[in-house]
């Protein structure tokens, strides 16, 4: 290679080396690597928060005095860390790996602002309001996230789609109702096939107008009994009594009765209402001021049960072989 050669090798490097510097994409002014997406969030100041997901769910949650709430159940409680988890991994967000510049790319990410997986609503304690759009996951713990209205689309680690629940249940306890099965010592059970008193002696459960040669079957009661002791809702519905609900005509009432020897009996009522288009029924506690919707799993057989249910069934008689015929002798 000759002088000149060399020469124009070497502008034709350079060149090369000049359209890389100025064509490599770099991020946006407005959110150079490693800055925050919001810039003025501090979790304590978030006062109001609405979840809603790409297939129509929505949940709005609200601080009052302090503690995370539903507004649409009177107020339901939240999960006490929930909610302030979520706005800490938000406000920890950074724009640190830009993954698009442009509103183009935004339906296929799924965080445009009208096609996405979440979108997330917060309010500031000075009414300042912002967005965040949680898009498709390409790994394990990675997300794509657009802020607010901005165009640039980034991949943010440490925050999924699970943080962001758009429902109910995803936020509270589903422990409506609870207590220690074995300090219930009395049931009794009313539904449409008459009324069922239960006591139980010692380790002994017993029913009241047993006939001569019934008994009940220990075993399933056992099994009703825990079920009475933990009642698990899939909806918090508030504390105003609907007709809807069906609890002037109730499904079932279970009383149950506890014994302690430090603080002695108590008793406790649950009422079962009517079962919706949802195949759920309503439930009322006398411990709760709440009136929640619980699957019909929860309470179908408080709502089923026949007294015939209740009984232990006669053991099957194990069939006699029949006598073989004796061989008829031949000739």
């Amino acid at each position: 290679m000759n002088k000149l050669n060399r020469i124009l090798a070497s502008v034709l490097v350079l060149q090369l080396i000049v359209v890389v510097i100025v064509l490599w994409p770099r991020p946006a002014p407005s959110a150079a690597e490693g800055t925050p997406l919001f810039s003025d969030i501090e979790v304590e100041r978030v006062v109001g928060l609405t979840i809603a997901s790409g297939d129509g769910q929505s949940i709005q949650l609200a601080k009052r005095n302090g503690e995370w709430v539903l507004p649409a159940a009177d107020d339901y409680p939240c999960l006490e860390e929930k909610v302030p988890a979520l706005l800490t991994k938000i406000a920890g967000l950074k724009g640190s790996r830009l993954v698009a510049q442009t509103s183009s790319s935004h339906k296929r990410l799924r965080v445009a602002s009208s096609e996405f997986e979440r979108r997330i609503e917060f309010e500031l304690d000075d009414g300042t309001r912002h967005r965040l759009y949680l898009g498709t996951s390409p790994s394990f713990r990675a997300i794509h996230v657009r802020a607010d209205d901005q165009n640039q689309v980034y991949l943010v680690s440490d925050l999924t789609l699970q943080d962001a629940g758009a429902e109910a249940s995803d936020w509270i306890s589903r422990e409506y109702f609870s207590i220690p099965a074995d300090q219930i010592v009395a049931l009794t059970l009313e539904n449409a096939n008459g009324r069922f008193e239960f006591e139980k002696e010692g380790d002994v459960w017993t029913m009241k107008g047993l006939a001569a040669g019934e008994s009940l079957d220990q075993n399933r009661f056992k099994t009703l009994v825990n079920r009475a002791a933990l009642i698990t809702l899939t909806e918090p519905l508030g504390k105003t009594e609907k007709e809807t609900y069906g609890l002037q005509q109730p499904s079932a009432v279970i009383t149950l009765r506890t014994h302690q020897d430090e603080t002695g009996d108590r008793t406790y009522v649950l009422t079962v209402g009517a079962k919706d288009a949802q195949n759920s029924y309503i439930v009322k506690s006398s411990e709760s001021p709440y009136y929640v919707r619980v699957s019909e799993f929860t309470v179908k057989d408080f709502v089923e049960k026949t007294r015939e249910g209740f009984l232990q069934l006669p053991p099957t008689p194990t069939p006699t072989p029949e006598a073989s015929p004796e061989a008829t002798p031949s000739g």
